[in-house]
């Protein structure tokens, strides 16, 4: 008789603590699911508020305020920038970084970190997005020192032959000028992961996605800094081109400032995820026993 009131008991035992695993599997899965919804909705948000702060700060750097009177308004400013293949291309470049960014928050709250493989992204990541803000930063100051013979200096093929550009036969749209900014940001994107790999070596992973944001909040400030009054003076010239290499300078520093906020609004809401799941997980072992 007792044999087999323990054994009713070992069944009915063995019942609940599947219930409660069933229990505690129901609730854990879908909130792993809901921190990938939330970082695939921030990266959305992320793009939704740059491609809505486009017009006003393009408005905002390009009215009627400067030397030259020139008329831009609402119609100039959506053709110039929603119209080109450039601006969505350099939107989805940023919306990938975030993307990227937030990869390793989301093995963090998952907790699953094979090695030091996922590390490697936000280095790599956080590298490229401060190389764009020292180029933007050191072209920014050649326009205001320089004016429109800013963009000479970024111009390997004009510097490879001198006498093609006297005596104007250096009609490549721009292009020199193009491939020289390019390489230079190969360069500085290579120097810039050597400094940030070797000073976060020994961070873990949370210690370095948040030294990853603080270096690049820190740097779009200073670059800011440096862009805006550089916009001020251009734009008080009667100067041509310089104002497009400053605003690029605002756009870069407004774009990696807001990239920032990403990665911290993520750690708050694993952080609630995280929160709830013990009491949740309490509320359904009282509930089966």
């Amino acid at each position: 008789m007792k044999r087999k009131i323990s054994k009713t008991r070992k069944a009915a035992f063995a019942k609940s603590s599947i219930k409660i695993s069933l229990a505690r599997d129901s609730i854990s899965w879908p909130n792993e699911k809901a921190m990938k919804r939330w970082a695939v909705l921030t990266v959305l948000l992320y793009a939704l508020a740059l491609a809505w702060l486009t017009l006003p700060v393009a408005l905002l750097a390009f009215g009627n305020w400067g030397k030259n009177e020139i008329h831009y308004g609402l119609q100039e400013a959506v053709h110039g920038f929603y119209l080109k293949w450039g601006y969505w291309l350099w939107l989805t470049i940023l919306a990938g970084g975030q993307f990227l960014l937030l990869l390793l928050p989301i093995h963090i709250a998952e907790r699953r970190l094979p090695a030091r493989r996922p590390l490697k992204t936000p280095v790599i990541v956080t590298a490229f997005f401060l190389a764009n803000l020292v180029l933007a930063g050191i072209f920014s100051i050649l326009c205001a020192l320089y004016a429109d013979k800013a963009f000479d200096y970024f111009n390997l093929f004009a510097r490879f032959h001198p006498g093609a550009t006297q005596n104007g036969q250096n009609n490549n749209s721009g292009n020199g000028t193009l491939f020289t900014m390019i390489l230079t940001l190969i360069v500085f994107w290579m120097l810039w992961a050597f400094i940030f790999s070797r000073s976060a070596k020994t961070d873990a992973p949370g210690a370095l996605i948040k030294r990853a944001t603080r270096w690049l909040l820190r740097g779009s400030i200073l670059e800011l800094l440096i862009a805006v009054p550089s916009h001020v003076i251009v734009r008080r010239r009667d100067d041509c081109c310089a104002p497009l290499g400053t605003f690029w300078g605002i756009a870069t520093g407004i774009s990696v400032m807001l990239l920032c906020f990403g990665p911290g609004v993520f750690f708050l809401f694993a952080e609630r995820c995280r929160r709830l799941k013990p009491k949740e997980n309490a509320g359904a072992g009282q509930d089966n026993s």
